[in-house]
């Protein structure tokens, strides 16, 4: 008997390492690459940031290649459900709308979001934007837009297509704040120091999880594989690395 269970005990072990082999495939990464530090194309053209590195971690130890490719991020789901992307690594929060139509890993990070403003808007605070006439700006169809909308209504919330360009919406002077998550804020409030700052947090929090087709197997090793860099700490040193003490 003890050897029939020694021998299962290896026949699981070797179906839990088959399992998180893929054999060296290479998976396509659809990417809103404008949105740091997750996502950005640097000054050579190449995708770079915290998902794109927690993505290429995650490979190494399940054995596969991410290929990220910059899409925008109005349509990413679509197109992930008809097949031009194996999966969505893009800073996505996860929510119970977006759980009916596609499928989520584990989270790999909690975000709290925020508020950016102008230096000379410092002093703004919460209950001047909902209790105000003051405007929000946010990227069209994410969770900081519905957030925005509850604070201020949609009549003083400004929508779009990326976050880029709401923040220079925000730099002419054409709405007063953008609310969005409080890390890639502090990147933008860093890109553009002496014009813009974070000083309203913690607005509400966020569980990121990285993204699949409805019913693919490719969660479960994904999941492994997230479970296998939390354990051994890489996560925490990318966490570290890109975030710094913020989160």
């Amino acid at each position: 008997m003890k050897r029939l269970l020694a021998c299962l005990s290896v026949l699981a072990v070797i179906g839990l390492a088959s399992a998180q082999d893929l054999e060296g495939r290479t998976l396509v990464v659809g990417s809103d690459t404008t949105y740091p530090p997750f996502e950005v194309v640097d000054a050579s053209g190449q995708i770079v940031g915290f998902d794109v590195d927690v993505v290429n971690a995650i490979c190494e130890r399940i054995n596969c290649v991410a290929q990220f490719e910059t899409t925008a991020w109005d349509g990413i789901f679509p197109a992930l459900a008809q097949g031009e992307f194996d999966m969505v690594a893009s800073g996505v929060s996860i929510t119970p709308e977006r759980d009916e139509i596609v499928d989520f890993t584990e989270p790999y990070l909690v975000v709290n979001q925020a508020i950016t403003v102008r230096v000379e808007d410092a002093a703004l605070t919460e209950a001047d934007f909902t209790g105000g006439s003051l405007t929000l700006g946010a990227q069209l169809g994410t969770t900081n837009a519905a957030l925005g909308e509850e604070l201020v209504g949609s009549d003083r919330l400004r929508l779009y297509d990326t976050f880029n360009s709401a923040v220079q919406a925000l730099l002419n002077g054409d709405i007063d704040g953008v609310i969005i998550d409080g890390v890639t804020a502090d990147a933008f409030a860093q890109q553009y120091a002496g014009e813009l700052v974070v000083e309203i947090r913690g607005l509400s929090s966020d569980p990121l999880g990285l993204v699949f087709p409805e019913g693919d197997p490719l969660v479960d090793a994904f999941n492994q594989g997230l479970a296998q860099i939390k354990e051994d700490g890489t996560l925490d040193a990318l966490i570290e690395q890109w975030f710094g003490a913020e989160e």
